[in-house]
């Protein structure tokens, strides 16, 4: 994956300034309750939720994974590519203890949470993005990237409202007793991208779909022609890559081209976690959609 000068952008000049409902050609901005200060990567969560960063990527890493597991990127450079699943799969199984989680400090109470690993988390999102798991991720995402979740079963828009201590409770409650959870998913993000380095080598974009029936749900930044919007996405949401899959799910599609950088996890990369090969997690901020109608 080609690497990329970051230009100086109008969202970092700008970061602080609400955002409003607006047509011409000034760019909407990352709202500041959209972000946090500080993050676990080497990019500002200004930058990484900004509508240049959607058109500009540059690569993301987070604090300390590539150090602290280069023998998984030594072991996967030693394997063939059919192989990498498998590679991953068994190097988490043997880091994280999960066939002796007595070694990890197991005590024998709590049995059902020392099994809830990143397949468990990921697969109860595919139920409900709203659930527990998916407190967790979203959890995870702010965490890392500092982009504050804005939906979790309803909107999240006061961080002293009930609705933003509910998910936190979730979220709380989903990776107390878990064995490094959130390390876990950390290592899914980090093997996601350089398989996607490997695989689409000098790509920096895909086209992904999302299926909506609420359109109102979603924050709108700017208003543009041809059915083009700015919008506010979630700080993780689910896409497809096939554009009949996401008329499933609602009636109205969005389709954005979506920075490799920001999928953290692909169906087709972790073959049984999920059913179907075309489901991509993507990580949220600012960006610009084209919204049709089936």
């Amino acid at each position: 994956m080609k690497n990329h000068n970051f230009p100086a952008c109008e969202e970092t000049r700008n970061c602080d300034k609400a955002p409003t409902k607006r047509r011409g050609n000034d760019k909407p901005t990352l709202p500041r309750k959209a972000r946090l200060p500080i993050n676990r990567c080497n990019l500002p969560a200004v930058i990484i939720g900004s509508l240049t960063y959607q058109q500009h990527p540059a690569p993301l890493l987070i604090d300390g994974v590539a150090e602290l597991h280069a023998d998984l990127w030594r072991r996967l450079d030693a394997a063939p590519p059919e192989r990498h699943p498998e590679v991953f799969r068994d190097y988490m199984t043997v880091y994280f203890r999960f066939a002796r989680p007595e070694d990890s400090g197991f005590s024998g109470r709590g049995k059902a949470r020392v099994r809830a690993n990143y397949e468990r988390i990921i697969r109860g999102w595919s139920f409900d993005s709203d659930s527990r798991e998916g407190a967790v991720l979203k959890g995870w995402v702010e965490s890392r990237f500092g982009l504050v979740p804005r939906y979790h079963g309803q909107p999240l828009r006061d961080p002293a409202g009930e609705a933003y201590l509910r998910y936190q409770e979730q979220r709380a409650r989903g990776v107390y007793g878990t064995n490094s959870l959130e390390a876990q998913l950390d290592l899914v993000y980090a093997y996601t991208q350089r398989e996607l380095a490997l695989r689409h080598p000098g790509a920096h974009h895909v086209t992904l779909y999302r299926g909506v029936n609420r359109v109102g749900d979603y924050e709108v930044l700017k208003w543009g022609e041809g059915g083009l919007r700015t919008i506010l996405l979630n700080n993780l949401s689910s896409f497809t890559s096939s554009r009949d899959r996401a008329g499933e799910f609602g009636d109205y599609i969005l389709t954005a081209e979506i920075p490799l950088t920001k999928i953290f996890f692909l169906c087709g990369l972790f073959p049984g976690v999920l059913q179907g090969e075309d489901e991509f997690l993507v990580i949220g901020g600012v960006a610009s959609v084209t919204l049709a109608t089936l």
